[in-house]
């Protein structure tokens, strides 16, 4: 199902329209029903409360503009199942985030509800054969594919601790997967790369420096979800299979490396790495003397130059690819070592 480019542009335009116009009354209800993101724990670094459920309008915008376009452009049961498919996990994931925006859940019911759809999600990936870069062995591609989405889905969730952070992160990672998979003829990963991309833009309206709403676990879970489906799901035009595989990590390096900064952080300070904290890259950003709106756009820039890694990776030579990608984690590793020993708590 070939989609034009004017076409994505018409899905980025709607779901950026349909979040941003609902964020304001979702951000009223939540402040009529006192659900706020309280400054009462340590890892918490806003001064004030902000109410939270800013994830329900983006579910609500990328369902709804995601069934809509597939109603009207080429409905078929088939189509319907392979959207239903990504979304439902998503959806529940998010669902069981809403929850814990509510009523805070301990980490190990959300760990359970994550390896589930982990598990679901791994079933019929290898059940349709839509595993982006397959290694021949089955089980080991149901393991990569756990691993990978309860891994993305919690770096995105601790990724969101600044104002615009993770909606901006996951919008520069969306814009690229859309580029990859409208130039590699995969027109199913960037129509829902385009309505992500649209729908976090317009949640940045009103979650930008300084923020007045906030995701929360059920957009920060339902995004990482949706967002790990996707890359799972896309196969790079690479000469390699490990060069495959690193296009991959490189989409969503950032929020990779706050995740490894801070656990090992964690470890190291004998701490539970499950346990909130003030040690993510943003946090040590701000301590290094930096405002929180340079420190966001330092990771949107970080983000961005992964981002565009990615996108040469297909134009490139079998050694330009592996310049780059050569490249790209050897400053990954020296950007981990740095952050590790800035400003540490």
């Amino acid at each position: 199902m070939k989609v034009h480019i004017w076409q994505y542009l018409v899905l980025i335009a709607s779901s950026f329209a349909v979040v941003g116009v609902l964020t304001p009354f979702i951000r009223r209800f939540a402040i009529s029903h006192q659900i706020y993101d309280q400054p009462n724990s340590s890892h918490k670094s806003h001064a004030e409360p902000i109410p939270y459920l800013g994830g329900v309008a983006i579910i609500i915008g990328i369902i709804g503009v995601s069934y809509a376009a597939l109603f009207a452009k080429e409905f078929s049961y088939k189509n319907l199942a392979l959207e239903t498919s990504v979304l439902a996990p998503a959806l529940l994931l998010g669902l069981v985030g809403l929850w814990d925006d509510i009523k805070n859940l301990k980490p190990v019911p959300r760990l359970i509800v994550q390896s589930t759809v982990g598990v679901f999600t791994a079933g019929v990936l290898i059940a349709t054969n839509t595993v982006g870069v397959p290694t021949g062995h089955r089980w080991l591609d149901g393991l990569i594919t756990l691993i990978w989405i309860v891994g993305i889905c919690n770096s995105i969730n601790f990724f969101d601790n600044v104002d615009g952070g993770a909606a901006g992160t996951v919008a520069i990672t969306s814009i690229a997967l859309l580029y990859l998979g409208y130039q590699g003829g995969q027109y199913f990963v960037a129509a829902l790369s385009a309505v992500i991309a649209g729908a976090t833009i317009g949640f940045l309206l009103w979650n930008k420096s300084p923020a007045r709403i906030y995701m929360g676990d059920a957009g920060a879970l339902f995004l990482g979800v949706l967002i790990a489906t996707l890359t799972i799901r896309f196969h790079p035009h690479a000469d390699t299979k490990w060069i495959s595989f690193s296009t991959k990590v490189l989409l969503l390096a950032v929020p990779i490396l706050d995740t490894s900064v801070s656990v090992i952080s964690r470890l190291l300070r004998r701490s539970s790495p499950f346990q909130g904290g003030q040690d993510h890259l943003s946090h040590r950003l701000i301590r290094a003397g930096l405002s929180r709106p340079t420190a966001v756009v330092v990771l949107w820039i970080l983000t961005a130059a992964y981002a565009f890694c990615a996108v040469v990776i297909p134009s490139a030579s079998k050694l330009g690819q592996e310049v780059v990608v050569f490249s790209a984690l050897a400053a990954w590793v020296v950007l981990f070592f740095v952050f590790l020993r800035t400003a540490d708590l």
